[in-house]
């Protein structure tokens, strides 16, 4: 009968794999999908749903592979550049759970998004700082560094007999195509990325109001569809950088002509110019401040007028700041820097205000629905929204640094070099690198010493856990260390919190300094002792030296990962992990494959159960425990409860449950248990990224599953002659324990033997409920004793996900 037939639709995790590793198998075939995600079956399953006498008792497997979404071709290691846009993104669903605390969670929305638009105001800035200021303004204007650079002699005064570009207006405004390209070409790829990515149709449902999964906005009809919000973002994003390098060049001619003595025409056009570009500062800002996502429909609809004048005006804008700059001044000369320790002084103080803004409503939100498994007591997002910034600070200076060093050639900026170099600022904030290291140092011996002392606490533990083994010191310090390391990660939320913190008074240290002494560190302690004065100069050198490697270092990363695969996974792991959440805080951000995963297995589970009537297993690994968990939210009601879940090596709860309550919280888990039809999960203490769901429902089966034995045996045994290897987050399809938990689910969804449910108006249950529940469970476990059923493959074969 093809309503006993079952699907098993495995879904792989971080780092992807291919169908062939997933279904043990050489011989697939694409089901459905393309080449960037699809779902794939054995050959010999392909018509598995015409021959359902074959499959009696056996689950159909298929593969969902996803891994192209993340770590397909080269271009992909571009992203790393948007790596601070991604994390700010972050913190926008890291936000406490809230109930009827509508206005603080809309006020919580717009101070990330306004960190957000800091963050690419700073990239454009420093784009302006190199191409501008550094290039165009002091090494074109200074004859020794632009005779050590010939591309640069038709700019310069003296080199090019006051040519007709060499008036600094002209540079200026010749430079600016640089910072305008960079802008248009994030625009492109924000554009081209969602036409990509995430313009996959979610299912069509209609919110039920009765609905257990309205405990999370996950379930929400337009949660994976965010076109609106990306499209007006995107205007304001990229309206703001053209303004942004508008106001460099249009500003600097403006400052000149007020000027006693100047032409007063170009004086008024200056004052205007400077008058319309805060005016349309002011409308970027309201359009991000206006409104935040629309998740209770699927919104089809577009501000067009917006995303298609915004932008055009600010390109307006800056074609006459480019003319008006361009105007000839022939007694204009360009000395000394730019004016960027203002505005990069005034990105960081706003960004400093808003960090410490989104601390107190997170504060707020935490308190009103106080949960003790809540990374850093509800204050996680402001974190990392601090950490973005400090990410984004670190990565424009640490270009500004470089091409400074690399224009002044053997002499140092500033000090005894051709040009005055990167503003005071970036110099200042170099300096507080070395004792953010300190500090970090220390965290990390801190770890390690924790994990020392709970390798020895642990050896104990393994020795009951493997009773009457003959002692091997080595071998149980080997478990017991694999113990206590994987139990770093929760000690994640106070490295976060710590760095954080630290990042945020030493960044309020920089900026006082900068804006208080006008110097560079060493120069502005001389007056304070020869020791002061020293170990400010060696912090500065040291500081602008780490700058620097890092940023060479990270575009040598980027340039491997474009031309290796296997360094390109390692960033797919990455992106995985952070471009899991749609872009509701940044535009630019790398996109998030989840639009396009959560719908396609959305619709391959709804399809499915409809068009064959059978019964669905979906066994996710790792992060495709959390895709399967988001696909089945998105299901409706009737669906989801003929839907069993298997999750292993989760996440759910040690990471997302933490991290991002208001989406994975207990409230939300707990529904999800009461909804699908069963679950349950399987981890193991040496696993560093699954772990427990902590999910306890009264009236259905426990979800968690006791911790699984790793490694399978302690010594050599007859079914283990070798050495068994210690697995943590991989292979858990070896584990026997595997094979039985899927019987017991394919058993409790039978047809024939239909599992009892809580009943709707008491969520308690009954307790003869809860015995029946357990009577089939026990029923499912002899099923699958048998060596074919347990497996699950009707050629004997395991099907395994691996991540």
């Amino acid at each position: 009968m093809p309503g006993e037939t079952a699907l098993e639709l495995l879904v792989h995790g971080v780092g992807g794999t291919t169908p062939e590793a997933m279904l043990d198998d050489p011989g697939t075939v694409r089901v459905t999908g393309d080449e960037t995600a699809a779902v794939y079956r054995r050959i010999d399953d392909a018509d598995a749903e015409q021959r359902p006498e074959d499959y009696r008792g056996k689950p159909v497997p298929e593969a969902y592979v996803w891994s192209n979404l993340t770590s397909g071709n080269g271009s992909r290691a571009l992203w790393l550049l948007l790596l601070p846009f991604m994390v700010v993104n972050l913190a926008h669903w890291m936000r406490p759970t809230a109930r009827n605390h509508t206005r603080h969670v809309r006020l919580y929305g717009m101070l990330v998004r306004l960190a957000g638009l800091t963050l690419t105001v700073l990239l454009v800035a420093a784009a302006c700082e190199v191409a501008l200021d550094l290039t165009a303004w002091q090494c074109a204007g200074t004859r020794a560094c632009a005779e050590d650079r010939s591309w640069l002699g038709f700019l310069s005064p003296e080199v090019s007999g006051h040519g007709w570009w060499s008036q600094p207006g002209r540079r200026l405004a010749l430079a600016a195509v640089a910072p305008a390209a960079l802008t248009g070409l994030l625009w492109y790829l924000s554009h081209r990325t969602w036409s990509a990515y995430e313009s996959q149709q979610p299912l069509p449902h209609q919110p039920d109001p009765e609905d257990d999964t309205s405990r999370t906005a996950l379930g929400r009809p337009g949660f994976w569809y965010g076109r609106r919000l990306v499209a007006r973002l995107r205007a304001a994003h990229t309206a703001a950088g053209l303004l942004t390098v508008a106001a460099a060049v249009g500003t600097s001619a403006a400052r000149f002509d007020r000027q006693p003595g100047g032409p007063a025409l170009l004086d008024v056009l200056g004052r205007a110019l400077d008058a319309t570009l805060v005016v349309g500062a002011g409308v970027v800002v309201w359009v991000v401040c206006r409104r935040g996502r629309t998740e209770h429909r699927t919104d089809e609809h577009l501000d067009k007028a917006l995303i298609r004048w915004l932008p055009g005006g600010a390109l307006v804008l800056l074609v006459l700041a480019v003319l008006y700059a361009g105007w000839s001044r022939p007694g204009w000369r360009s000395t000394g820097r730019l004016p960027g320790d203002a505005t990069f002084g005034g990105i960081t103080l706003v960004q400093g205000l808003l960090v410490i803004a989104l601390a107190v409503v997170a504060h707020l939100l935490f308190q009103a629905a106080p949960d003790q498994r809540t990374a850093m007591r509800g204050l996680g997002g402001p974190a990392v929204a601090m950490l973005a910034c400090a990410l984004g600070g670190v990565m424009t200076g640490g270009v500004a640094q470089r091409v400074g060093d690399w224009l002044d050639g053997a002499g140092t900026p500033g000090a005894g070099g051709t040009i005055d170099g990167p503003p005071v600022l970036l110099t200042w904030q170099a300096s507080v690198i070395p004792p953010l290291l300190v500090v970090l140092a220390l965290v990390c011996g801190w770890l390690a010493v924790l994990t020392w002392r709970r390798t020895r606490r642990d050896i104990p533990t393994v020795t009951r856990d493997y009773p009457g083994e003959p002692a091997d010191t080595a071998r149980t310090l080997r478990i017991a260390g694999s113990r206590a390391r994987a139990a770093l990660t929760d000690r994640v939320p106070v490295v976060v919190g710590i760095t954080s913190a630290v990042t945020l008074l030493l960044g309020a240290g920089a900026l006082a300094g900068a804006w208080t002494a006008g110097k560079v560190p060493g120069e502005a302690a001389k007056g304070h002792g020869a020791f002061l004065a020293g170990t400010a100069e060696t912090a500065q050198a040291l500081g602008s030296w780490l700058i620097s490697l890092g940023f060479i270092l990270f575009v040598t990363w980027g340039r491997r990962a474009y031309r290796d695969a296997s360094a390109r996974r390692t960033i797919g792991i990455l992106w995985d992990v952070g471009t899991f959440w749609p872009r509701a805080a940044h535009p630019f951000a790398p996109p998030c494959y989840a639009e396009r995963a959560v719908p396609d297995l959305s619709w391959r589970m709804a399809t499915w159960t409809r068009t064959t009537g059978g019964r669905l297993v979906i066994s996710g690994h790792s992060q495709g425990s959390v895709l399967a968990a988001a696909a089945a939210w998105q299901l409706t009601p009737a669906v989801r409860k003929r839907v069993a879940l298997l999750t292993y090596g989760s996440p759910l709860e040690r990471l997302y449950g933490r991290w991002f309550p208001a989406h994975f919280g207990p409230a939300a888990l707990t529904s999800l248990h009461r909804e699908v039809d069963c679950w349950r999960n399987l981890y193991r203490a040496t696993d560093p990224i699954g772990g427990p769901v902590r999910v306890h429902t009264a009236g259905a089966p426990q979800v968690d599953r006791d911790a699984l034995k790793d490694p399978l045996a302690y010594g050599r045994t007859e079914q283990h002659p070798l050495p068994a290897p210690i697995l943590g987050h991989s292979d858990y399809q070896a584990d026997p324990a595997f094979a039985e938990e899927r019987a017991r689910l394919l058993a409790r969804l039978r047809p024939g033997v239909p599992a009892q449910r809580p009943d709707a108006g008491h969520p308690e249950g009954a307790d003869g409920g809860h015995e029946a529940a357990a009577g089939q469970e026990e029923a499912g476990a002899r099923d699958g004793a048998g060596g074919g059923t347990a497996t699950g493959d009707p050629h004997g074969r395991s099907g395994k996900s691996s991540g």
